[in-house]
């Protein structure tokens, strides 16, 4: 049978397709921006007829119907990252979170430890070879699709075509639906004065022929903003955004000199505007990886000169770094955090570097603080932490002892909490 015809055979609507999703089923589906949206909507509307599902994903964007209320005993998120539509619902019980580094995932399918049942996933229309791309979520939807008994695609026009190791041929598959939809979109804002001072603190870092993982917001944006004077830079990250791909049209991004993958950025997912969808189609710079080959410490390593940019939501004055709680409240999760601050730290000439504001909630409270909130999750060591940056300088922690690094940390507070830290780390004996 050619894959033409088996693609045919297997064409079916979303109604038909999501019923081969059972009771007590574990379930994978993508997240970000290749949400099988039609997949999803159209396993909600069988929820009076299903019971103890088990959903298994990354983030999810906007609003999920599997989400509501009134799935409780239907279906259940088991969240590998928290998100915006899942975070209320973990918060109240409602749903799980597995904290776990990003390249590991794979393993949880691979090893059975969550045996998938089926995989929902979005794909670009098959080539002429009747390989589909997994597109702008590679990440760990291609472990999924390997390990579950059942895959459904929803084949989406809009989806671009990312090369790479990110291909799913038709034969692969059990049901396919045709629905065409634009993917979500998530549009730059404009930088703020304090994300352009941590900006020009972190360009003293980035030299000639670096190689660079960062993520998307205004830190990232304002970093891409100072590099017009660099040349050769690399690109090795687990998400691409607008930034990178602006830095990459302006020549600053070549990977001439990268010491893994030369001449090309690897990425695992992306997430931005259409116009960054669009310039990552079919394009031969741009190559997709799984996530437990991306992420990997060991192979982030061998880039030489890595530089990791990563944020908190808050650092004690030991260098403990919270990014996944506000206190016991679950707000996003362990992502790639870890595996690019060690990954970076074992590479030669690396530099890790944890990047945020001195404050939050409009200057009110300090982002460096005594202590963690009650609950609040350590998700990188102050073992694992080299540099921190705000927008009021750079603490250099390696090596540091404790009394060193709360100096340091103080240092690079806020003016106006500086006194309140000081007096708390000579109350901890942190300070003479």
């Amino acid at each position: 049978m050619s894959w033409i015809d088996d693609y045919n055979r297997k064409l079916c609507s979303a109604e038909e397709a999501v019923r081969l999703v059972e009771s007590g089923n574990r379930v994978y589906y993508g997240g970000n921006a290749a949400i099988p949206m039609g997949l999803v909507r159209a396993l909600a509307a069988r929820h009076e007829e299903l019971h103890d599902v088990q959903l298994n994903h990354v983030l999810l964007l906007g609003e999920d119907p599997l989400s509501k209320p009134e799935m409780e005993g239907h279906f259940r998120h088991n969240s590998l990252f928290v998100g915006p539509a899942d975070r209320e619902a973990v918060n109240s019980g409602r749903a799980d979170y597995v904290p776990i580094f990003l390249h590991q995932i794979p393993r949880l399918f691979y090893e059975r430890l969550i045996p998938l049942d089926v995989a929902m996933v979005m794909v670009s229309p098959p080539d002429e070879h009747g390989f589909m791309s997994l597109g702008v979520e590679t990440m760990a939807a291609r472990a999924a699709c390997q390990s579950a008994k059942k895959v459904i695609v929803q084949v989406n026009e809009e989806m671009p075509r990312i090369l790479g190791d990110s291909f799913l041929h038709v034969s692969r598959v059990d049901a396919i639906v045709e629905i065409t939809e634009p993917l979500p979109e998530l549009h730059p804002r404009a930088i703020t004065e304090v994300e352009r001072q941590i900006g020009a603190h972190i360009r003293t870092l980035i030299e000639d022929g670096c190689t660079i993982q960062m993520g998307i917001g205004g830190i990232p944006d304002a970093v891409y903003e100072t590099l017009d004077d660099v040349k050769d830079l690399g690109i090795h990250t687990e998400m691409i955004s607008d930034g990178a791909m602006r830095a990459i049209e302006r020549g600053i991004v070549t990977g001439a000199r990268k010491t893994l993958h030369p001449g090309k950025v690897i990425i695992t997912f992306a997430l931005g505007t259409r116009a960054l969808y669009e310039f990552l189609d079919n394009n031969p710079f741009i190559e997709a990886h799984p996530v437990e080959y991306v992420n990997d410490p060991f192979v982030i390593s061998q880039n030489e000169n890595m530089i990791a940019i990563n944020s908190a939501i808050e650092v004690d004055l030991t260098g403990q770094i919270c990014s996944d709680s506000i206190g016991t409240k679950i707000y996003s999760g362990f992502g790639g955090q870890v595996d690019f601050i060690r990954g970076a730290a074992r590479a030669k000439g690396g530099r890790p570097i944890i990047a945020l504001p001195s404050t939050a909630k409009k200057g009110t409270q300090s982002r460096i603080v005594p202590m963690l909130k009650p609950g609040a999750g350590v998700v990188t060591t102050r073992a694992d932490v080299h540099y921190v940056i705000t927008e009021y300088g750079i603490a250099h922690l390696f090596g540091k002892n404790l009394r060193e690094r709360a100096e340091a940390l103080i240092s690079i507070a806020h003016p106006d909490f500086r006194e309140e830290l000081e007096r708390a780390a000579k109350e901890r004996g942190l300070l003479p």
